[in-house]
């Protein structure tokens, strides 16, 4: 399966040194019973590790799902696991959930609530539509897939362009007329690796590779792209 990953940014005034704090020890415990089975549903964070500018660590969530054996429904725990990492960035503090984006979602909900007893204070972190074209002019040849977003085109929510189409300057200027880049899927620079890249900082791997090169990739091509969009929001 492709690696995945969400980006989300704190909007409140903190410090990783704050967050490691709170995050120390985390653990909720949740009683449930099914199908006359009792189980302790976990929720905790572990593997905490501060250094510089990162806090890095492990978010498990424990689930109960029935399988079916025989005709009967069993019931058995099921734990997911994500990486978290808090990266600070300049005057930004971003978390990064390697995870779907589901789960992603789930993981910085609770985190929020847990330190700050708001579901506001982490946010998704996004790119901005220019900064998002920007991006791909850069390199052109490197992009293999567009999907563009926010279409004046009655009835059409999105369009794509893929292959041989992206070759057509003149198609792609008419689309971005009439819309914003949404969704690139792109060459990282140098490599064979192939990633895709959403506005609302979804990121895939569409290569193996392992999870600690995926993390790296985020941070040298993703994490620079919401620092300068942030930058131009906040510029008079």
């Amino acid at each position: 399966m492709p690696l995945a990953a969400k980006i989300f940014e704190i909007r409140v005034d903190t410090s990783l040194e704050e967050i490691a704090d709170k995050l120390r020890d985390y653990r909720v415990v949740d009683e449930r019973s099914e199908e006359g089975m009792d189980f302790e549903l976990m929720t905790e964070v572990k593997d905490l590790d501060l250094k510089d500018d990162m806090l890095e660590g492990t978010f498990s969530k424990d689930k109960i799902i029935l399988i079916n054996q025989r005709g009967r429904k069993v019931p058995i725990l099921k734990t997911t696991e994500a990486r978290i990492i808090f990266r600070k960035l300049e005057d930004l503090i971003l978390l990064t959930v390697v995870q779907e984006k589901h789960f992603a979602n789930a993981v910085a909900s609770i985190l929020s609530h847990h330190l700050y007893l708001s579901y506001k204070a982490l946010t998704e972190a996004r790119i901005s539509p220019e900064v998002m074209r920007e991006f791909h002019e850069r390199n052109p040849e490197a992009t293999k897939v567009i999907y563009f977003d926010n279409l004046d085109f009655p009835a059409i929510d999105k369009l794509a362009l893929y292959g041989e189409s992206l070759k057509d300057s003149g198609l792609y200027e008419e689309y971005l007329s009439h819309g914003n880049i949404w969704y690139i899927v792109f060459t990282v620079t140098g490599t064979n690796k192939v990633m895709g890249l959403t506005r609302n900082c979804v990121v895939t791997s569409f290569t193996k590779m392992p999870e600690s090169e995926f993390i790296e990739y985020i941070h040298q091509i993703v994490h620079p792209l919401i620092l300068e969009s942030k930058k131009r929001r906040e510029r008079p």
